[in-house]
């Protein structure tokens, strides 16, 4: 990955950078959390973290207006957060207990909320873009202005229900923005060894779909990008592809020790590249915010980030009755 340009003064204002800073670290601290959690054995099942791709969903998220809707695959604490999901209902869920936002049934990967327009986490690989779609034609059929954000890894990229959904989407015009989180690795196989196009915002072109890559390590690169998307799908000219150039720096779960790659490159990206101490270097570069107002930010959210460990582990587990509610039968 390229060392990132200089970043030029911003034009949003000191509540903007800072909700934008807020919502990063929030999203760190909540994973390195879920991460003590899940090794100390209170969080069980499949879990992937998000780390290091956080300015991603927290750039697009800055462009939603409310009812607009977002689904995403397994690696999706993030967008949970970002949407404004509670913490502490977040990791309930991850831990299993009857406190989480599906009632400790759906886990790690499989969480929900209509309040949020979050339409779940999917354990399927590619599944949620055809979903994402759908979800797309319904709002265009109901004539309303909202986009739909269908986030998918550069792995997904290559199912072929994804290209049906392309077809799709273009053939109606849709209202969505499909979101290719390529963090160079699709499980443990790099996108070289794995993709014929590396530039995967091009695999629209065949439908007709316009799309750009981005920096998805810098969040106000994510941002501008973002607002230029959902002013396209707004306008009933979408769909659009994002593709995200971004970089996680755990394995692709808990449970890979993620040896197809040199510690030398992750440390070379944490320390060149990371979205977090990037805007914290443009808050106190250009005056926005103090190291004081820094720090209380941190402090405040590993206040939160404890609040919702403990309410996580203070939760009960569900009431055996539960397996027979939120099902068809």
């Amino acid at each position: 990955m390229a060392v990132q340009k200089k970043q030029k003064k911003p034009i949003e204002t000191k509540e903007e950078l800072l909700k934008l800073y807020h919502d990063m670290l929030l999203i760190r601290r909540f994973e390195e959390k879920s991460g003590q959690l899940y090794g100390m054995g209170l969080i069980g099942g499949f879990c992937h973290l998000y780390i290091g791709q956080e300015a991603v969903v927290v750039g697009l998220e800055a462009v939603a207006n409310e009812g607009d809707k977002r689904i995403t695959g397994y690696r999706d604490h993030g967008h949970m957060l970002a949407c404004g999901m509670n913490p502490s209902g977040v990791m309930a869920e991850l831990a299993g207990r009857s406190g989480g936002f599906s009632k400790g049934k759906g886990g790690s990967m499989h969480m929900f909320s209509l309040e949020k327009h979050f339409y779940g986490g999917h354990g399927i690989v590619g599944a949620q873009v055809p979903i994402g779609a759908g979800i797309a034609f319904a709002d265009k059929y109901l004539e309303s202005d909202n986009v739909t954000f269908t986030y998918f890894g550069d792995g997904a990229a290559n199912q072929g229900q994804v290209h049906e959904a392309f077809n799709m989407a273009s053939l109606w015009s849709l209202p969505v923005i499909f979101v290719i989180e390529n963090n160079q690795y699709a499980m443990g196989t790099s996108l070289k060894r794995a993709s014929s196009t590396p530039e995967l915002y091009t695999r629209g072109q065949a439908f007709g779909i316009s799309g750009e890559a981005v920096d998805g390590m810098n969040v106000l690169e994510v941002k501008k990008a973002g607002l230029h998307a959902v002013e396209v799908c707004r306008k009933g000219n979408g769909p659009y592809i994002l593709e995200m150039k971004t970089y996680r720096y755990r394995g692709h779960s808990m449970s890979d020790p993620a040896k197809y790659r040199t510690r030398d490159e992750v440390q070379k990206v944490r320390k060149e590249q990371d979205p977090i101490d990037h805007l914290r270097d443009v808050l106190l570069k250009y005056k926005f915010a103090s190291e004081e107002e820094i720090k209380s930010i941190d402090n405040e959210i590993k206040k939160s980030v404890k609040e919702a460990s403990d309410f996580a582990q203070e939760s009960p587990e569900p009431h055996p009755d539960e397996l027979w509610t939120d099902i068809y039968r």
